[in-house]
């Protein structure tokens, strides 16, 4: 999102805390001052029996959090009655140019302000799953993502303790979200 781009006004769902649509709004009144609570969900594709995750950097034209290391992609559903597996398959594509099936594993509410930007996220996030099978061809949408690389689960919690700054703000909360079902269904 650009604070004054096209994408500023993109309509997006504000929610209560379980989720439930109230209303919409665009991107840029979310996000002002203390923000507005409105539904996002965060993308982790892993390989190798779920101990490898692609993550990609943030571009740098991304109004909040840009350049940090973040899930594998993470967007807003839209309000014109779009599924959250439609809009995440649709954002997965658009971003790294691949499909994969996804599952939900739960759902968290965060915030956080950009200390660059005094903008702030403020998102009821749900989280979703899926698993590389095999080579892929990844195409990262340069306009998205300044870079990408996969990544050992254990090294990047270690990472998220010892530097969490070069990470985006809801990663910690959304991997243990994602990593409970992983663990969930493979026992």
């Amino acid at each position: 999102m650009s604070t004054t781009g096209p994408d500023s006004a993109r309509a997006v769902v504000v929610c209560d805390h379980e989720g439930n649509p109230i209303r919409t709004a665009t991107l840029l009144e979310v996000h002002q001052g203390a923000g507005v609570l409105h539904k996002a969900f965060s993308i982790f594709v892993f390989r190798n029996a779920g101990t490898e995750l692609l993550l990609q950097q943030r571009s740098r034209h991304k109004a909040l959090f840009p350049l940090r290391w973040a899930n594998t992609c993470c967007s807003h559903t839209s309000p014109a009655d779009e599924r959250l597996g439609s809009a995440a398959g649709r954002r997965l594509q658009e971003e790294f140019g691949f499909s994969v099936a996804l599952r939900e594993a739960g759902a968290f509410v965060y915030r956080a302000t950009d200390p660059a930007t005094q903008l702030t996220e403020y998102e009821h996030d749900t989280v979703l799953i899926g698993s590389a099978n095999g080579a892929m061809a990844l195409r990262p949408n340069r306009d998205e993502i300044a870079d990408w690389r996969w990544v050992s689960v254990d090294d990047l919690q270690r990472d998220l303790r010892d530097d969490a700054d070069a990470y985006a703000p809801w990663l910690a909360e959304a991997l243990r979200v994602a990593l409970a079902e992983l663990r969930a269904s493979t026992s």
